[in-house]
């Protein structure tokens, strides 16, 4: 990944990345001071704060069709209680 080519032969989707962190590596006092660029790097890699904020939407999602269906379930159940 670091040597820019992608897996087509042409500048990979996280080389852009890399090139900023590199940079701030190279004239950074820190480490810290390029954990962000170094954030982003990753993220751009492996996608892994994208899969758990849609793994958190799908499970609130699932939450309230379980709680409608609960309540869809107490409607039907108050309604035959009553004849």
């Amino acid at each position: 990944m670091a040597s820019g080519w992608g897996i087509t032969g042409n500048k990979g989707r996280c080389y852009d990345f890399w090139m900023d962190f590199s940079e701030c590596m190279s004239h950074c006092r820190e480490p810290k001071d390029c954990s962000l660029l170094r954030e982003d790097y990753l993220e751009c890699l492996h996608h892994s704060k994208e899969f758990q904020r849609r793994n958190r939407i799908y499970k609130e999602e699932q939450r309230k069709l379980r709680a409608a269906s609960r309540k869809g379930e107490q409607v039907v159940d108050a309604t035959h209680t009553h004849h």
